[in-house]
């Protein structure tokens, strides 16, 4: 075997609307030697979110600062400590964390990095997808954001996707009525036979998503789990019922537009259902993840949190498996698988 090399995606220029892949560049690097405090981590599999869409562009006022030109890519990853200079890791050690697009990474093991808990035995894959930041940001966004309470009535868009179709069983999990707004017979029939929802909202056939929203929700909705923004949103907010929460989580109907977005019409409507609207970021609750990630664990272990993971074999794949996060092509959660466990 030759030596071990560090191959690694980085940002080649700022996208224009739909990233391409010229906006992306292949570099090959030394593997680098950690310093004082820090840890050499191998990654074996990379996240694909929709977020890192802004985190290409140069935004000012984000909660993450952007990808400089010439940077690697960033995205969460599941690692193995292969070098050690920590007190806190040991070679051998797997961890979750926000580092690159890349094979190695660098760490001082603060921030957005945590070990995976061996007690729960599950696949490491879990740990991007249902365990990592997916299932915790459907699970901290509906619970601590949206507060469900039995018998009451939950809309999720996007909830064929990875955090969506978690939202919806948690919500079912709390004896709530889930309607799931996802694009295409297909997703929307998965949402019913896979997922548990109760109803569904096709946004790609014809007709008003107001009056379908309206329809399924007669009592209005208690609770919005928001993923996209833009039009549904506007139309979500029409249907609110008294003391609505309104949870902002994404809004990937608005992440390549090249003019500025328009807000939404009517706001107006929070006052008039005495409603709130709020928006989060998972790492606020990095403290709580233990627990989250136990209790997630459990319902996946007794058969009442399903999920669906997609993979895509190799680094040099995963500009053109990133594109499809705004395309709709893929199911569930898309995972780069970068090597041997």
């Amino acid at each position: 075997m030759g030596k071990p090399v560090n191959n690694r995606v980085m940002l080649r220029r700022r996208p224009e609307g739909l990233p391409k892949k010229t906006d992306f560049e292949w570099r090959t690097e030394g593997v680098p030697r950690p310093g004082d405090g820090q840890v050499l981590l191998r990654n074996i599999y990379l996240s694909l979110d929709p977020a890192i869409r802004g985190w290409m562009s140069p935004a000012e006022n984000s909660y993450q600062p952007p990808i400089e030109i010439g940077e690697v890519m960033r995205g969460v990853t599941v690692g193995r400590v292969e070098e050690t200079n920590n007190a806190n890791f040991a070679v051998g050690d797997y961890v979750m964390g926000l580092n690159g697009w890349e094979q190695y990474s660098i760490s001082n093991g603060q921030g957005f990095i945590s070990k995976i808990p061996p007690h729960l035995d599950l696949p490491l894959s879990n740990f991007l997808g249902v365990l990592g930041t997916t299932g915790l940001t459907a699970y901290f966004g509906l619970l601590e954001i949206g507060g469900p309470k039995k018998g009451e009535t939950v809309l999720v868009s996007a909830a064929a996707g990875a955090v969506g179709s978690i939202v919806g069983q948690i919500a079912q999990i709390k004896g709530c009525k889930t309607v799931g707004i996802a694009g295409g017979k297909e997703k929307c029939e998965r949402l019913k036979t896979v997922f548990g929802f109760d109803e569904t909202i096709d946004y790609k056939a014809s007709g008003s998503i107001e009056e379908k929203i309206r329809s399924s929700c007669p009592a209005g909705i208690d609770i919005y789990f928001d993923n996209v923004g833009g039009e549904i949103l506007d139309g979500a907010l029409n249907c609110l019922a008294d003391g609505a929460r309104v949870v902002m989580c994404g809004a990937i109907s608005t992440y390549n537009d090249e003019t500025p977005t328009t807000g939404p019409s009517n706001l107006w409507q929070l006052l008039v259902h005495n409603a709130r609207m709020e928006g989060f970021i998972v790492s606020k609750f990095v403290s709580e993840f233990p627990n989250a990630i136990s209790q997630l664990g459990r319902w996946v272990s007794e058969g009442r949190l399903q999920h669906c993971e997609e993979f895509v074999d190799g680094l040099e794949n995963a500009p053109d498996a990133f594109l499809r996060l705004f395309d709709g092509s893929h199911s569930g959660k898309l995972i780069v698988n970068l090597g041997r466990l």
